[in-house]
This record gives structure tokens, C-alpha cells and sequence, in this order.
């Protein structure tokens, strides 16, 4: 598309349920005009009033995910990111508290000039503002907004009559896309499109009419039940696009595409689509996820494995990498306040690889340190992300270096060696959001280490988000013992990376390479911490 012609916008409602998938279809329509050669980038909009889910715990709201300038975003960014080859940033989520924040600073500072401050137009105008952000730049000629919630929420409501206006303001330039859900009721023995003809009728009491229906569904919607929803919805027939429960979620562009979705969304905004898109690069990816030639066992040790979402780029960083590998990845989530000294053999043994997760706190630390010192003892292959980083390098000075109290200053302030302290410019800060490292950072790798040979580069970025480091006073210490600095921020000196030389692979990281992994392509570490899973298991 020309970059003199204006941005366009696509806008991704839900209605009758959460969880409906509006972040796996947005990023999947992403996928299927970037495929076209259109630039495209995705934009969250959540209804809350926290600024963003940085203080947020997982039990909450799920993973926090970090761009790599430092914002702390919803975890459907993630899904963004593995779709499309553009990163995300701290424009690409925009919540309720961020707005109110935005407008009551202007309002203190006297912006307004004395007006009386409402939500229309000025909770409406900051909205619009935001949303406009990322056309602005140039860069995209495309910017699906996804709007967080249901259709109907009082919290939604800004956002809705903020999209209204701009749908009006743009004309041709603007479509909205609503994901809705028909259910299947099996006493009936029938598909039931009320629910949504109920979703859509909220919609256009609020203003806004969907140019097009994504129907998550069970069952197939016949031409029948399709012809219904468009008549009673107010849309053209092909605009109404079944969403089938899919396999996997990487199955969803190549459902999206024999929907013609995106076909239906270039017609509405008035572009071309004259490519044929064939999707070669992840129809191979898929083909090697679905026909693994074996299977490896991987258990992952965190304190919040009930919910999966919290360690929702780790698990899909595994799906990533067992493809490269051509092999499935097993993944088995520990509650680390189940593992003890005594049972942590039984817990451990029939694995082929260990990962211990990141996270905050006292709670099931020391099965983590266990964890890591089976994996250690027993050669087992081992991954540290963040915390579980600063475990291994815990275990091996309290084990190793015979520095018993070795302690994180986190958990225990007054431990007598500090192997794991907080960083100096944090000590004065006492704000909790947005406040740790955060973003991407600079990692100088040594040679032969087995961080370099996955990256097969001297320097890597990778993003962060903590507050507490590697001390440097136990650094000679540690390398003479055995446990091998290999990653240090060039800048800082700050260790990014620790590996035990005589360990078949043994590599903990500071950074969190789980947030960078995508189809295309995946984390280096995760696959070269695969490839060793597989070794092992050939082996035992």
C-alpha cells in the first residue's frame, strides 16, 4: 500500500463470552495480510484501571508480557508477536488507568482551561488518541485494535463509543469485526444463533455496527444458519465467518484463510488483494509440530503451574522449539512447594529435562533449589529463566562453595552471603510499577559457551523484568568452582548468563528469552535446551 494512503483500522469486538479467542483471531487476520505485503501491527485496549498488569499476580490475570522498551502488557501481545514479524511496544496496550491517568495529569496541569472534565469528549479524545498512535508513525498500513472484554461490560463502554466516533470519522478507513460464540445445545439437537443476534442488537444500541461476524462454534454453520445471522445481524452472507475449535492455535490463520477472512476485510476497506498467499514458511512449521519423530518429557517447576497462562510464552516457546527439534514436547507443570529434599527424586526422574520458572517471592523457592540441584547432580539437561536462574547460582554456592546460608536478599535480607542482591539503583526506589528492569538489554556471550553455539552470535538483546541480580562479589569464587559466567551486559557488567562447564547442559539466564519466541523464529536456548532433552532421552 502506498504510504501516502491513509492507515487503515480494523476493530475487534467479542460479545455473549470472554475467552472467545478475539487475540488469536486478531493475530491470525495480522498473519494473513501480512502474507498479502501489507505492514501490520496489533493493539490491546483493556477495559481495567491498572495501568498495565505489571502489579498484577498471574492468578489474575495471566502472564505479564514485556516489549522491548520496557512496557509490562497483556499477554495476548505475546500472541501478536509469534504471528507476525513486527515486535510490539509500549503503544500496543492501552488500558483504562492509563487513560485516566493521562487525562488527570492534563487536567492538573490545566489543559483544559477550565472546562468541566467527562468522559465524553475527554476520556472519548484521549481513547482516540491512543488508538491513532501507531498509524501515525508510518510504518503500518494496517492496525487491528482488539477491544478487551465483552460486549455489554460497563467498563467497555469508553472504548465502544470511542471506536463509534472514529468508525464515523474515518468512513472507508475503518471496519469492525465481531467475535461472537453459537452455541450447540445438545438437548435440542441444534445450533442456537440467538446469543449472537442478541451480542450484535448491544452493539448497535451502542452505535456500532459489525461489518463482519466471526462465529466461534462447535459445529459447522451450515448456509442456512449463515444466512440467518446475516439477515437478522444486519451483514453480508460472506461476512459471516465460522471459527471451528481448531487443533492448535497455529491451525487458526489457515482456518481464517478458507473463511476468506481476510479476502472479506481487504473488500471492506477498499485494498487490493491480488497476492496469493501460500503460508509455506508455517505450513512447514505445522507440519513438523503435527508429525513429531519422537516425544521428550519436560517438567517445568513454578509456583503458579495451576494456571498455564502464567507461563503462557514458555509453553509456546516449547512448541516452538519441539518443531525445530521435529519432536513433541511433553510438558509436565510442578508446583514447586511440592518438592522437597525426600521426594524430589521420585518428583524428577522421569523427566529429560527440567526448567525451572520465573517468579517473585518466598513461596516454593526452596523446591526450586532442589530442582536444581537434582538437575545439577544428576545431569539432567536444565534451563533457569530469571528467579530460576538466581536458584541455580543459590544452590550451587550453598552445595558447591559450602556458603550454607547462601541466600537471594528478596527472600531472606539478612542472609550472610548475598550471592543473589538487589541492584544499586534500585535500593531507593519504592514504587512497584514499572519500576524493575525492564525491556531489552545487550548480553556479550563467550565463545564455546553453550549460550553462543544456540545463538551462534558474540552479542545478543533480550528483554528483562526484575530487580534483583547476580552479585559480582561472588564471581571469581563461583568461575573457580566451576559455574561459568558466559553472558554479561556490556554496559553494567551486570551477568546475564551462568553454565556449568562439566554438565552436559546446564545454562541459567537472567533474561527472560521466552518473550522473543516466535514461529518463525524460535528461541535459540529453547531449542538447543530441546535438542538436549532429546540427547538425553536417546541416552537414558
Amino acid at each position: 500500500m502506498s504510504k501516502s494512503s491513509p492507515t487503515k483500522y480494523i476493530f475487534v469486538t467479542g460479545g455473549v463470552t470472554s475467552s472467545l479467542g478475539k487475540g488469536i483471531v486478531s493475530a491470525s487476520l495480522g498473519k494473513l495480510l501480512e502474507a498479502r505485503g501489507y505492514s501490520v501491527t496489533i493493539q490491546k485496549l483493556d477495559p481495567y484501571i491498572n495501568v498495565d498488569p505489571g502489579t498484577m499476580n498471574p492468578y489474575e490475570h495471566g502472564e505479564c508480557f514485556v516489549t522491548d522498551d520496557g512496557a509490562e502488557t497483556d499477554l495476548d501481545l505475546g500472541h501478536y508477536e509469534r504471528f507476525l514479524s513486527t515486535s510490539t511496544s509500549q503503544a500496543n496496550n492501552v488500558t483504562t488507568g492509563r487513560i485516566y491517568q493521562s487525562v488527570i495529569n492534563k487536567e492538573r496541569r490545566g489543559d483544559y482551561l477550565g472546562k468541566t472534565v467527562q468522559v465524553i469528549p475527554h476520556i472519548t479524545n484521549e481513547i482516540k488518541d491512543h488508538i491513532k498512535i501507531l498509524g501515525q508513525t508510518g510504518k503500518y498500513d494496517i492496525v487491528i485494535t482488539e477491544i478487551g472484554g465483552t460486549v455489554g461490560d460497563i467498563e467497555s463502554l469508553p472504548f465502544i463509543e470511542s471506536v463509534r466516533q472514529l468508525k464515523w470519522e474515518m468512513e472507508s478507513d475503518a471496519i469492525s469485526i465481531h467475535l461472537t460464540l453459537i452455541p450447540y445445545l445438545s438437548a435440542a439437537g441444534e445450533l442456537k444463533t440467538k446469543p449472537t443476534q442478541n451480542s450484535v442488537k448491544k452493539l448497535r444500541e451502542l452505535g456500532l455496527q459489525p461489518d463482519i461476524l466471526v462465529c466461534r462454534t462447535e459445529h459447522h454453520l451450515n448456509s442456512e444458519i449463515r444466512r440467518k445471522i446475516a439477515l437478522f445481524c444486519n451483514v453480508e452472507r460472506d461476512a459471516v465467518i465460522e471459527s471451528m475449535d481448531a487443533e492448535s492455535i497455529y491451525d487458526v490463520p489457515l482456518l481464517m484463510q478458507s473463511e476468506k477472512l481476510d479476502q472479506v476485510s481487504l473488500r471492506k476497506l477498499g485494498l487490493k488483494d491480488e497476492t496469493t498467499v501460500t503460508l509455506n514458511e508455517w505450513n512447514s512449521f505445522l507440519r513438523k509440530l503435527k508429525n513429531p519423530k519422537a516425544t521428550v518429557n519436560i517438567a517445568v517447576v513454578g509456583k503458579y503451574v495451576e494456571l498455564q497462562d502464567a507461563y503462557k510464552s514458555i509453553a509456546e516457546s516449547f512448541i516452538h522449539s519441539g518443531a525445530a527439534n521435529e519432536c513433541k514436547v511433553k510438558v509436565n507443570w510442578i508446583h514447586s512447594e511440592e518438592i522437597n529434599a525426600d521426594n524430589v527424586s521420585e518428583k524428577l526422574q522421569s523427566y529429560h529435562g527440567l526448567l525451572v520458572a520465573p517468579g517473585f517471592g518466598n513461596r516454593g523457592i526452596e523446591g526450586k533449589i532442589e530442582s536444581v540441584k537434582y538437575a545439577r547432580e544428576n545431569n539432567v539437561p536444565f534451563l533457569g529463566i530469571c528467579l530460576g536462574m538466581q536458584c541455580a547460582v543459590i544452590e550451587y554456592a550453598r552445595n558447591v562453595l559450602k556458603l550454607k546460608d547462601a541466600h537471594s536478599t528478596e527472600i531472606n535480607p539478612d542472609t550472610t552471603y548475598p550471592v543473589i542482591d538487589i541492584m544499586e539503583h534500585q535500593k531507593e526506589i519504592l514504587k512497584k510499577g514499572g519500576t524493575m528492569r525492564l525491556g531489552s538489554y545487550a548480553c556479550k556471550l563467550e565463545d564455546k559457551s553453550k549460550a553462543f553455539n544456540c545463538y551462534k552470535n558474540s552479542e545478543i538483546q533480550e528483554r528483562h523484568r526484575h530487580r534483583f541480580e547476580f552479585n559480582n562479589d561472588y564471581k571469581t569464587q563461583l568461575e573457580e568452582n566451576g559455574m561459568k559466567t558466559t553472558g554479561v551486559n556490556p554496559e553494567s557488567s551486570l551477568v546475564e548468563i551462568v553454565e556449568i562447564d562439566q554438565h552436559p547442559w546446564f545454562v541459567g539466564v537472567q533474561f527472560h528469552p521466552e518473550y522473543k519466541s516466535t514461529v518463525a523464529k524460535p528461541q535459540p536456548l529453547f531449542v538447543g535446551f530441546v535438542n538436549a532433552a532429546l540427547t538425553y532421552s536417546k541416552q537414558h
